[in-house]
């Protein structure tokens, strides 16, 4: 698979998760995202060991590494070799989790059917596990909000997110349209996965709730994703957003 096939997958699988992002016409749908934020856990072959050997062979060069202990988070930043948008690989770390979640977690991960278990489009394919049960997933929930995203995700795009000076506008315009069509942002700096540096102004917005149907065949509403907006607090050429999204302090050595 090359690097635009790659892409082109994951952000099919992104609005078709999410059909309110599809179907926004704030900006040209020609205009790449700054980055795009992966989700996965350090197990078997959804490890960010694993992943980023396949994303090695479509161009991705790993350019640091981010430790994010109060978050149970490993963070590796992949830049092209083109000028399309950076990876954010996200590695949920399972140590983190107590016995029960973690055993929990593990076993629905091991009932991964083998074929969705290999090649360059395991991020694109979406949860290779059974659905799990609600009350499984409100146990996840409580250990570790991004524990249960992976239950009902799988290894995935979690949020997309955009330059407003690559998209022409300042963050102050961009967060009224997205009012405007009912996407208003979170609270805080947060985006559901990592904290993001103080050299960026950033605003998260949750898509709206979908239908999910768990394991036990009963449904609830629950949002799963999202989009950010960032634009740099002082303007300069030197470096892309995507190289100053996480704080400098979080940053360790590569192996």
């Amino acid at each position: 698979m090359q690097r635009q096939e790659f892409v082109q997958q994951l952000w099919l699988d992104y609005i078709h998760t999410h059909p309110d992002i599809g179907a926004l016409r704030l900006w040209p749908l020609a205009t790449a995202a700054e980055y795009l934020t992966l989700v996965t856990l350090n197990y078997g072959p959804f490890a960010a060991t694993a992943l980023t050997g396949n994303l090695a062979h479509m161009g991705y060069r790993p350019v640091g590494q981010y430790a994010m202990a109060e978050k149970g988070l490993l963070v590796k930043l992949l830049a092209p070799s083109d000028g399309s948008s950076w990876l954010v690989l996200a590695e949920l770390q399972m140590g983190t989790l107590s016995k029960a979640p973690r055993e929990a977690i593990e076993s629905l991960v091991q009932q991964s059917h083998p074929q969705d278990c290999k090649g360059h489009n395991l991020l694109c394919r979406g949860r290779p596990w059974p659905m799990p049960s609600w009350a499984l997933y409100q146990q996840l929930q409580q250990a570790h909000p991004l524990a249960a995203w992976l239950a009902v995700m799988g290894p995935r795009l979690h949020h997309a997110g955009f330059d407003c000076a690559g998209l022409g506008e300042p963050l102050e315009v961009l967060d009224k349209k997205l009012n405007g069509v009912g996407m208003p942002s979170i609270n805080g700096e947060q985006n559901g996965v990592f904290t993001v540096s103080s050299l960026l102004n950033h605003r998260f917005y949750p898509t709206t709730p979908q239908r999910i149907v768990f394991g036990d065949g009963d449904e609830h509403r629950l949002c799963l994703g999202g989009l950010a907006l960032v634009q740099k607090r002082v303007e300069d050429d030197h470096e892309r957003v995507a190289e100053v999204l996480l704080p400098h302090h979080t940053r360790c050595e590569m192996a």
